[in-house]
């Protein structure tokens, strides 16, 4: 089973009773919580757009929607991991269509086993995604940094006739002295002599 790990959310949707049943059955509350679940995919639509899901559990068909569509467009979105269970015969369609999009598809019916198995792929996914994501945000942030420090040297040299390394050593220096970041002192550079 799993183990105590970060807690996972989960949107299940689902026409079928008997299969909610089976997956709330395989997911330990413990770790994956809450658990909502909806029967259609517009339900689910409306649903996403108030909130988002670490993962998107869809069995199909649903009511209004066969599931594929739905599918595509939350892993589009990017936010959740998503598994699709389609039934067996419909297997190698489906997968086709939305395996490009990063979604996981089981054909049912299967084993609990392969569920489980399925579902414990689609968290680590999910959490390696989640530190790219952290990553690429990280390294946004730094590259933002630098264009702030670099306009404020900028404006530094054309301004006070400094050189580079003067402009350089003036930002660190009065960020060491004011205990700030380098960013806040190039912004209030940048608004000393930008206005």
């Amino acid at each position: 089973m799993f183990y105590d790990r970060d807690i996972v959310s989960v949107l299940l949707i689902s026409a079928s009773q008997k299969m909610t049943d089976t997956i709330l059955e395989l997911l330990p509350h413990r770790q994956f919580q809450p658990v909502t679940t909806v029967s259609t995919a517009g339900e689910a639509r409306r649903l996403l757009v108030e909130q988002s899901f670490d993962l998107v559990l869809i069995i199909s068909p649903l009511r209004d929607d066969f599931g594929v569509q739905l599918a595509v467009e939350v892993a589009d979105n990017g936010q959740s991991g998503v598994l699709l269970f389609v039934k067996a015969d419909l297997f190698e369609q489906a997968s086709y269509k939305v395996e490009s999009h990063g979604v996981l598809t089981l054909a049912v019916p299967c084993q609990r086993t392969a569920i489980l198995q399925s579902v414990k792929l689609l968290v680590a996914t999910r959490a390696r995604l989640k530190v790219l994501e952290n990553r690429a945000i990280s390294l946004e942030a730094k590259m933002e940094e630098i264009r702030i420090v670099n306009r404020a040297k900028l404006l530094l040299i054309e301004r006070l006739k400094m050189s580079e390394a003067e402009a350089h050593r003036y930002i660190e220096k009065n960020a060491m002295d004011t205990c700030q970041k380098r960013s806040a002192v190039a912004q209030g550079i940048i608004r000393t002599y930008e206005t």
